[in-house]
């Protein structure tokens, strides 16, 4: 369980004032469900062996409402990336139907950023470029698969560019992103089919995050001698700062 966090200030910025479990209840709720192959009901069944008596129902709502705050605080104490990039896309099923998790890596395997959309275009390419770039800077270099609505992305972006960014369409080179995608497809495996567009892309913004912190990539003061639970719980205890 967390400990030493700031109550007061985390019911403030989470709004769970009402809610019947304390914080520290949800908080490892959450963290569990995004972090492992875990599907709801699995939880409700591991909670309850702990003597909390939690509806995966409850779960559901909390991991769709608080994770997407918790990568948004993330993305305050993330750490910069490389200037080299692999971009690809993997599947990802809502209601039945396939979308696009729009991904990117530098060399290094570190996360650049994602996006859930539901088609697979230039737009959506561009769309998935400019959140990137307005995170993360501008790119040297992006090596990406043959896909030609993605290197039409590239060319537009190249055509309003005094120093072009090098693209490479090189499938071996792209091998650590298509590696990376399996971390996040062994999380959602478990959950089957998320039910709505909205579900599938909160809560995929907190596997994200616990994949981001298990790569080292949380920037606090003494984090990197603190376990991947603690550093979750640490990064939580920053919205009580926030909150202020």
């Amino acid at each position: 369980m967390p400990g030493a966090l700031n109550k007061k200030g985390l019911n403030e910025m989470l709004a769970t004032k009402g809610m019947r479990f304390p914080i520290d209840i949800i908080l490892v709720c959450i963290r569990w469900y995004a972090a492992y192959p875990l599907s709801y009901r699995h939880l409700e069944e591991i909670i309850q062996e702990r003597g909390v008596f939690v509806d995966h129902s409850s779960i559901n709502r909390w991991a769709i409402r608080f994770l997407p705050l918790l990568e948004k605080v993330f993305r305050k104490h993330k750490r910069p990336v490389g200037s080299s990039w692999r971009m690809d896309e993997t599947y990802i099923k809502v209601k039945g139907v396939w979308k696009y998790l729009y991904r990117a890596v530098d060399k290094e395997g570190k996360t650049v950023d994602f996006l859930l959309t539901a088609r697979r275009d230039k737009v959506t390419a561009l769309r998935f470029f400019e959140k990137a770039t307005k995170a993360s800077g501008v790119p040297e270099k992006v090596t990406m698969d043959k896909s030609g609505v993605n290197k039409a992305a590239m060319d537009e972006i190249n055509a309003g560019r005094q120093t072009l960014i090098v693209v490479r369409q090189v499938k071996y080179l792209n091998n650590i992103v298509e590696q990376d995608h399996r971390a996040i497809k062994r999380v959602t495996r478990p959950m089957l089919n998320f039910k709505s567009f909205r579900a599938a892309k909160n809560v995929l913004a907190g596997i994200e995050l616990m994949h981001m912190i298990r790569k080292g990539q949380l920037m606090l003061q003494g984090c990197i001698k603190l376990s991947f639970a603690d550093q979750f719980y640490a990064l939580a205890g920053k919205i009580r700062v926030l909150s202020h």
